[in-house]
């Protein structure tokens, strides 16, 4: 095991998968002699040289094109876009290429593409590069959406989506970039469609991913001093959904508590509380709760921010309003 950064976690993904499989190619706006944005192709450029790992224009909508062209004809790119808001500039390229292609060929054609791109509760940033917008990319059929909440999951499903045969949005903790964790030295490969459960509770379940994940564990560690016993699932993949440890863990505890970064109408939190109330709605003692942030632009300031973002505080007030709430 080997102690990494988040971001360290990613870079030994990376360098991984470009050296197991030759036909793994790396796009990106500065991947190349600058390592990256925010330093998570340190050294790549070194060891594969400039034609596998490329630097391109400022254009999203360009390389991503460019990348659903190479995954068409045998290679397996990984794009990657600075921050998450910027994927409005390649929603043509990714919604209504990548993610059809496989469908408007019977099958014939495949895009083993892998999307990366960064976000998350990152204070000071502004409205336009701190949204949370993975229930954009989460509804569309032919696209998968992964998010790493810990260095070690943040690896493994990144080396799962450059195998992966069909196009992976694969999003990165911005708050979460410097944070150390603990990551295995073997082929650490996270399965896509499986969520993970963090702590083991009777009383109530909490999901989460990404970001939210360290505030979920917090709340459940500041909530068993109250008494009150929570389970932490981590979704891990927002598309598809792991529809059966959700439905377990709910049946078991009968109570839901969703915390998510992203405002609530319309999000992958909102159709995990759906699901609980279609699907289970005979196990659930309570009526679920959602604990997301008003539903306004990403504040600048950070404390406005951290006022924005749900707080641990939060998640526990939600806990404690399902378990206290009237089971009839």
């Amino acid at each position: 095991m080997s102690r990494l950064k988040y971001w360290q976690a990613i870079n030994s993904g990376l360098s991984e998968e470009l050296r197991r499989d030759p036909s793994v190619v790396l796009f990106g706006e500065d991947v190349a002699a600058p390592g990256g944005p925010f330093g998570a192709s340190k050294g790549l450029l070194d060891e594969f040289g400039p034609t596998r790992v490329r630097d391109t224009p400022i254009s999203e909508a360009t390389l991503t094109g460019m990348a659903v062209g190479a995954a068409m004809t045998g290679l397996r790119p990984i794009v990657e876009v600075m921050f998450f808001d910027f994927i409005t500039l390649a929603m043509d390229q990714l919604v209504n290429q990548a993610a059809k292609m496989s469908y408007m060929s019977m099958g014939h054609c495949s895009v083993p593409l892998t999307f990366r791109t960064m976000c998350g509760a990152h204070l000071g940033s502004g409205p336009q590069h701190s949204q949370n917008l993975e229930a954009w990319v989460a509804g569309v059929p032919g696209l998968k959406v992964v998010w790493g909440g810990t260095p070690s999951e943040a690896k493994g499903l990144l080396k799962a989506a450059i195998r992966d045969p069909d196009p992976v949005v694969v999003v990165e903790s911005a708050g979460q970039w410097s944070v150390r964790g603990e990551v295995g030295d073997d082929d650490v490969v996270t399965p896509l469609g499986r969520a993970a459960v963090r702590r083991r509770g009777e009383d109530v379940t909490l999901v989460c991913w990404g970001g939210t994940v360290p505030r979920a564990d917090a709340a459940a560690v500041a909530l068993a001093d109250e008494g009150v016993d929570a389970e932490v699932l981590d979704l891990r993949t927002l598309s598809p959904l792991d529809k059966k440890s959700i439905l377990s863990s709910v049946g078991r505890t009968g109570r839901l508590v969703v915390v998510q970064d992203a405002t609530g109408p319309c999000s992958v939190g909102s159709e995990v509380v759906r699901l609980a109330a279609c699907e289970g709605f005979g196990a659930l003692r309570a009526a679920p709760r959602l604990v997301s942030p008003v539903f306004a632009p990403v504040p600048f300031p950070p404390h406005l921010g951290t006022a924005y973002f749900p707080q641990i505080d939060d998640v526990v007030a939600a806990v404690r309003l399902v378990t206290e709430e009237a089971t009839g």
